[in-house]
C-alpha cells in the first residue's frame, strides 16, 4: 500500500512540475515575443481612425540604421514642408511598428518638427527578435540618436516622443544621457512587473504566475523583469520630460507615469487626458493633447 501511494505521490508530483515547467515556456514565450502587426494593417488601423493623408502627401526618406551590436533598425524620416531643423524621434508601443506612430506626427509637423519614425527590435520590417521592455530597444534608441546627429548636422533641436513600450524605451535611454533636448512619455510603464501583475488574469495568484513566468524568462532568454525598470533610470536625468496618461488607461495604470515623474529631475510636467484609454490620449483629445505637448516645449 505505502509502495502504491508512494508511486501515485510521485507520479502527481511529476505532473505538477511538468505543468509548471509547461507554464514557464509558454508564459515566457507569450510575454517576450507576442504576434507583431505587419506595416500594412497598422497603416490601416490608423487610417480608419484619422486622416492620414499627411502622411500619403509627406516627402519621406527610408534608411537604415544600425542599432545595439550591429541589429539593423528601418527608418523612415517625414520631412516638414516648411523648411526646419528640428527633428523628433518617435517610438512605438509593443506589437506594432512604425506606423503607429503617424497620429503624433501630424501634431510635431505642425509645431515645426522633422519626424523620424522608425520600427523596434523584433518589429515591423526589422529582423525577428524578442522584446526586453526598453533594455536593448533603448541601446538601440541611443545608436538612433547618434546617427541623427551625424546625418543631420544641421539640426538645432533633437526630442524624443515615445508610446507605451517606446515611452518606457524612450525613459531608459536616460540612463545613457544622450543628446537630445526634451522627452515626451506617453502611457509608459515604471516597470514591467507590476504591469503584468495588473493584468494577470489569476488574480491573488498573480505573484505566483509572475515569478514563474520571470523565471521562465531567466532561463530562456538570459533578463529578468527586475532589470525591465525604466523609472530607475531617472535618478540622475535633468533631460525635460513630459508624461502623458490617459485616465482611463486600465492596462498601464496612469500611476506608472505619476511614479515617473516624482522621480526624475529638472523640468517636468504630468498631464492625464479624461476618457482616454491605452494608448488612446491623442486620439481622444487631439486638441488639448497638443495644447499640452505646445505648452511644455515653450517651457524648455
Amino acid at each position: 500500500m505505502k509502495k502504491k501511494t508512494g508511486v501515485i505521490i510521485g507520479a502527481v508530483g511529476g505532473g505538477l512540475a511538468l505543468a509548471t515547467a509547461g507554464f514557464m515556456y509558454g508564459m515566457s514565450g507569450f510575454v517576450m515575443q507576442g504576434r507583431r502587426q505587419t506595416l500594412e494593417e497598422a497603416y490601416e488601423w490608423q487610417r480608419a481612425r484619422y486622416d492620414t493623408t499627411f502622411y500619403e502627401n509627406a516627402e519621406k526618406v527610408r534608411y537604415e540604421v544600425e542599432g545595439d551590436g550591429g541589429y539593423i533598425l528601418h527608418a523612415e524620416l517625414l520631412i516638414n514642408p516648411e523648411p526646419t531643423t528640428k527633428y523628433v524621434i518617435l517610438t512605438h508601443g509593443h506589437t506594432d511598428n512604425r506606423m503607429g506612430s503617424l497620429k503624433y506626427s501630424a501634431m510635431y509637423m505642425r509645431l515645426g518638427f522633422n519626424c523620424l519614425i522608425y520600427d523596434l527590435r523584433g518589429h515591423g520590417e526589422n529582423a525577428e527578435h524578442i522584446v526586453t521592455f526598453g533594455l536593448l530597444e533603448a541601446a538601440d534608441l541611443k545608436c538612433l540618436i547618434e546617427d541623427t546627429r551625424k546625418r543631420y548636422p544641421d539640426l538645432t533641436m533633437l526630442g524624443l516622443h515615445g508610446e507605451s513600450l517606446g515611452a518606457a524605451t524612450s525613459v531608459t535611454c536616460m540612463k545613457y544621457k544622450p543628446e537630445v533636448d526634451f522627452v515626451v512619455a506617453d502611457c509608459g510603464f515604471a516597470d514591467i512587473e507590476n504591469v503584468l501583475h495588473h493584468i494577470s488574469v489569476l488574480g491573488p495568484l498573480s505573484r505566483y504566475s509572475v515569478a514563474l513566468t520571470n523565471l521562465g524568462v531567466k532561463l530562456r532568454y538570459h533578463y529578468t523583469f527586475d532589470e525591465m525598470r525604466p523609472i530607475d533610470s531617472l535618478d540622475e536625468n535633468e533631460i525635460p520630460i513630459l508624461f502623458m496618461h490617459g485616465e482611463d488607461d486600465n492596462f498601464i495604470l496612469p500611476e506608472n507615469s505619476k511614479r515617473m515623474f516624482e522621480r526624475t529631475k529638472g523640468v517636468k510636467m504630468f498631464h492625464t487626458i479624461p476618457g482616454a484609454v491605452h494608448a488612446g490620449s491623442v486620439l481622444k483629445d487631439p486638441e488639448t493633447y497638443e495644447k499640452y505637448v505646445k505648452e511644455f516645449l515653450g517651457s524648455i
